[in-house]
């Protein structure tokens, strides 16, 4: 599916459950994806996975994309976060501690 240009970056974390023995396999399709990390698994087949993406369909269309790979049992959205792309090229300060 073609994605319009955005000025925004979707960032949204997933629990995604495989069968261990596809367990390997499983995780080269997802890390495949643009986009997509692995940050953590489990030996019982549990991933902790973010997403990263120009608009909210494209997120959607990568959640699909994991659906379907061979050995996905289930895959749970548990946050999304937008944010706009200007945004993410600002230097954030701390107040109360300032360089």
């Amino acid at each position: 599916m073609c994605q319009p240009m955005t000025d925004e970056l979707h960032i949204t974390s997933l629990v995604v459950h495989v069968q261990p023995r596809r367990a390997e396999g499983a995780d080269a399709a997802i890390a495949a994806l643009p986009g997509a990390h692995i940050h953590g698994s489990d030996p019982n087949g549990k991933r902790v996975v973010t997403l990263e993406a120009p608009s909210a369909s494209a997120i959607l269309d990568h959640v699909e994309a994991i659906q379907r790979i061979d050995g996905v049992i289930n895959v749970a959205m548990v946050y999304q976060h937008v944010e706009p792309l200007d945004a993410m090229n600002k230097e954030i300060t701390n107040v109360e501690y300032p360089t």
